[in-house]
């Protein structure tokens, strides 16, 4: 009778998710520019303290999208939030930001 309650209040298991390669290339295309303009430490230190409001966060993006899409590439930003509404990708998007400032 109540089956269909079962799977209610299910969330996604935790840890690292990997992105489709749209959403890896609109990812490093953000994390370049970060680390272009010498922002990385700010950024991390968001990351680090935003980490469970990731969802919130692509939904934040979701709401702006119009807006975003008049100055950037709309399918990266929907790509983007996408990936950022799944549990852990605050933590990949952190790690893929560390190695691409390594890298510059």
């Amino acid at each position: 009778m109540f089956n269909w309650l079962k799977h209610a209040f299910a969330v996604e298991s935790s840890g690292v998710v990997e992105p489709t390669p749209r959403q890896a290339a609109a990812i490093d295309a953000v994390c370049r520019e970060i680390a272009k303009r010498g922002m990385t430490l700010p950024a991390q230190m968001v990351l680090d303290s935003s980490g469970p409001l990731g969802f919130v966060a692509g939904q934040s993006l979701r709401f702006f999208e119009p807006y975003l899409a008049l100055v950037l590439d709309p399918v990266g930003v929907r790509e983007f939030a996408q990936f950022l509404e799944k549990r852990g990708a605050v933590e990949y998007i952190a790690k893929r930001l560390e190695a691409i400032s390594n890298e510059c």
